[in-house]
């Protein structure tokens, strides 16, 4: 016999979890217990919204769901923002909450809460485990919750006395995950609408692929001489050098991709459809006699707007396997509209010579940064006008070489860093992170340097929310309100927690900056560039 905590621990390994991000608690020591002779990796987080932030990264880094364990009450609530952004983001990821004792129910007990009535709203599933023999048949429920349809969040209570009761060591097998298809009825569909077309465009999105589906898609449309855009946020599963790829759609896309939306006669979205930030706030592609094509395993096609022509039940690697298998003619209408988008593309994304002298400016940072990247790098950031930069210039050659958050969350660029880095060691991990979004989570650099995460983080520092500012000019111009900041020392925070520090302000001293932080991150250390910019700056 084993306990339920240790049959939790087992069953996650089981599965293929190596790797668990925690800030441990009382209510779940048992499970802590578990991991103590585990092959799983446990993370020690300095915050739980930090611990949630990279159990989300590790989702959308990986084919399985990102785990995070945190304690009751307070614990949770500090969880909370990162399902929020796994819900929004439709990223796998289970959390695990330790509870008070089954005993000490509905009698106000110290940090009690009800799981289920804080997070059935914003997660796809809320299970309490009330009974210990039932525990590895929770995990396996959990994971393949989080991992079928459309993936997401599920949450998973621990009382505290239940999973130091003892169980069986026989443990649930793995339930498997239906990926959908293209029926004969969808393939001639879409191979006939597509014949139709003359301005047909994919665009791709969600956390859903495999590296292999989405370098067969790049090539299915290379071969076809047909454009494709990113969801925003997502770009990457067409890399940014392919002739097929045409931008990013969503907030702070290039002006010319907006008119694409209702210029082009086919559209066929892949692992995600068109909401609300692709549409431009539903205004976009709204009319009923356009032809969109949506490929998602959610039959419900949450997030929606616009017509729908044909909905194709798959997840994006069935649907690219049977899209192999449309071979078409390429029509001199598809070169010449995927020659013109991409050209636009390019100019747009061309980084500016950078300025060898005066006031340090993001312009300057991206010039000299990107000629100093490999090709496999990789880049993640929250949210902020910090992030226009990133979108815009920064080339990702492959699936999940950005990782961001889609709900315009604050705060995820630092975690998102260590969990990229814990997973892809060998990569360059490069963050862009905002002064106001690096002073919320930025203590996570504690984690980097305790478990030999070595990301570059550049912190753009305007003294100020950026955004929200933006938002004031244009409401209530000249009533600037709530909005300014007194900032640290960035880099003087960065030597403290273990790292490289570097504060820059002129644009002469960006180049020598960003060779020293790149050795000190080949030899192990995260580094901290802090970019010291002015107010009101633009990257369209």
């Amino acid at each position: 016999m084993i306990s339920a905590g240790h049959a939790i621990v087992r069953s996650l390994e089981q599965h293929g979890i190596d790797r668990v991000y925690t800030v441990p608690g009382e209510s779940f020591l048992d499970v802590l217990d578990g991991l103590h002779d585990s092959s799983i990796q446990t993370v020690v987080c300095r915050h739980e919204g930090g611990a949630a932030y990279m159990a989300e990264a590790e989702g959308k880094l990986t084919d399985l769901p990102g785990v995070a364990m945190v304690t009751r009450g307070p614990g949770a609530a500090n969880a909370h923002v990162g399902l929020h952004t796994a819900w929004q983001d439709s990223t796998a990821m289970v959390l695990f909450v330790g509870l008070i004792p089954f005993e000490h129910r509905e009698k106000e007990a110290f940090q009690e809460f009800d799981p289920k009535a804080w997070f059935q709203t914003g997660a796809k599933r809320v299970m309490v485990l009330d009974h210990a023999e039932r525990a590895s048949e929770v995990v396996a429920e959990a994971l393949f919750s989080a991992r079928s349809g459309r993936p997401g969040p599920v949450v998973v209570g621990l009382p505290e006395d239940i999973i130091q009761q003892q169980v069986s060591p026989e443990l649930h097998p793995q339930i498997p995950i239906a990926t959908g298809g293209m029926t004969v009825s969808d393939w001639k569909e879409l191979k006939g609408a597509l014949l139709e077309a003359e301005k047909p465009l994919f665009v791709f999105g969600g956390n859903d692929w495999s590296r292999q589906a989405a370098e067969d898609f790049t090539g299915w449309l290379e071969a076809h001489e047909l454009p494709a855009a990113a969801e925003w946020r997502c770009e990457g599963t067409v890399p940014f050098s392919s002739p097929s790829y045409i931008g990013p759609l969503g907030y702070g896309r290039p002006k010319h991709s907006g008119r694409i939306l209702d210029e082009a006669d086919l559209m066929v979205f892949v692992g995600t459809v068109p909401g609300d930030v692709i549409t431009g706030g539903f205004t976009a592609r709204q009319d009923w006699d356009k032809r969109n094509f949506l490929v998602t395993i959610d039959p419900g096609l949450r997030g929606r707007s616009g017509p729908v022509t044909h909905q194709i039940v798959a997840k994006p690697d069935v649907f690219v396997r049977d899209l192999l298998r449309i071979d078409l003619p390429v029509k001199d209408s598809w070169s010449s509209w995927r020659e013109r988008l991409r050209a636009k593309q390019v100019e747009f994304s061309t980084p500016p010579e950078p300025a060898a002298s005066g006031k340090a400016g993001m312009d300057a940072v991206m010039g000299h940064l990107i000629p100093r990247l490999p090709e496999d790098c990789m880049v993640t950031f929250g949210a902020g006008e910090h992030t226009n930069w990133a979108h815009r210039y920064f080339p990702t050659h492959g699936y999940a070489r950005m990782i961001s958050a889609r709900n315009g969350s604050m705060g995820y660029s630092v975690p998102s860093a260590v969990a990229a880095s814990l997973r892809h060691p060998e990569r360059l991990v490069v963050s862009i992170a905002g002064d106001g979004e690096f002073l919320m989570n930025g203590q996570e650099l504690a984690t980097a340097a305790q478990y030999g995460a070595n990301p570059l983080i550049i912190v753009a520092d305007n003294r100020e929310y950026g955004t929200i500012r933006t938002h004031q000019e244009r409401d209530y111009p000249g009533r600037i309100s709530g909005t300014q900041l007194k900032n640290p020392d960035f880099a003087g925070l960065a030597r403290a927690y273990g790292g490289h520090g570097a504060c820059v302000e002129e644009n002469g001293e960006l180049g020598p900056a960003l060779d020293e932080a790149l050795e000190a991150v080949r030899g192990g250390s995260f580094a901290v560039i802090h970019v010291v910019v002015s107010q009101r700056q633009k990257a369209y």
